[in-house]
């Protein structure tokens, strides 16, 4: 029986499996250590690459953490699109979309954006070169929640206030956890919220809920994704456990 060899990666590829492995340690870096702790040799340790293949392909630190940065985004604009795609538009549950923003901003997405908005606020040329993926990012956003308040009737303007009001929400809730880890606090203002927008858009309670997807930024896995902490937490309360 003849034995099949595998394929040995070119050049371009391992050039480009090790950039992605700098891009992923760089994101981990700011959620774990932050901006003014990471340093570049813990970077390449994290990747598992010399400080040599790190200066290769990101000439300056600042290159660095805008790739990575755009790296995150798109990922988080991938997963948007990948929800979409799972859910039929009339019939996606509001629970599906606001669990799954909840699981991409806690899961690290929103401790990283933290991290870079002070450096963007004051460096413009830094600003100005995220801004594009930026924008795509909250593109996605947006057509996420149009199709669900679309098939309601309900007007793009009064659609975009709801959506900055649950992002405002959730933005809050991770940033008062920094001080507050209490997940029954968080899940019961998140249930609220889910009510209230399940009656702005006429869903019935519990719809056609299924499964989300995969997480997408499998960087931020954790022993117990948030959406699952929630779920337990409100499990605990329903059966009289406080």
């Amino acid at each position: 029986m003849m034995t099949v060899m595998p394929r040995r990666r070119t050049q371009e590829e391992r050039r480009e499996e090790t950039r992605a492995r700098l891009l992923r340690a760089t994101v981990e870096a700011l959620r774990d250590q932050g901006l003014t702790r990471m340093t570049t040799p813990d970077i390449a340790r994290r990747a598992g690459v010399s400080r040599g293949a790190l200066t290769y392909h990101f000439a300056s630190r600042e290159d660095l953490l805008v790739d990575s940065i755009a790296w995150l985004l798109d990922q988080a604009t991938a997963g948007l699109r990948k929800l979409c795609d799972a859910y039929p538009a009339p019939t996606m549950p509001i629970e599906a979309l606001v669990d799954y923003l909840w699981d991409m901003m806690a899961g690290g997405l929103f401790q990283v954006t933290m991290e870079f908005l002070p450096e963007a606020r004051h460096n413009a040329p830094f600003r100005e070169r995220l801004l594009p993926v930026v924008r795509e990012f909250h593109a996605a956003l947006d057509a996420s929640w149009t199709r669900l308040s679309a098939v309601a009737g309900i007007p793009r303007e009064e659609a975009q206030v709801s959506l900055n009001a649950t992002m405002c929400l959730i933005r809050g809730m991770i940033a008062q956890n920094v001080l507050r880890n209490d997940p029954a606090y968080y899940a019961a203002m998140l249930d609220w919220w889910k009510r209230q927008l399940r009656g702005w858009l006429g869903q019935d309670a519990g719809g056609a809920a299924r499964p989300l997807p995969a997480p997408i930024l499998a960087a931020f896995a954790v022993a117990e994704p948030p959406r699952q902490r929630l779920v337990r937490e409100r499990a605990r309360r329903q059966a009289g456990g406080g």
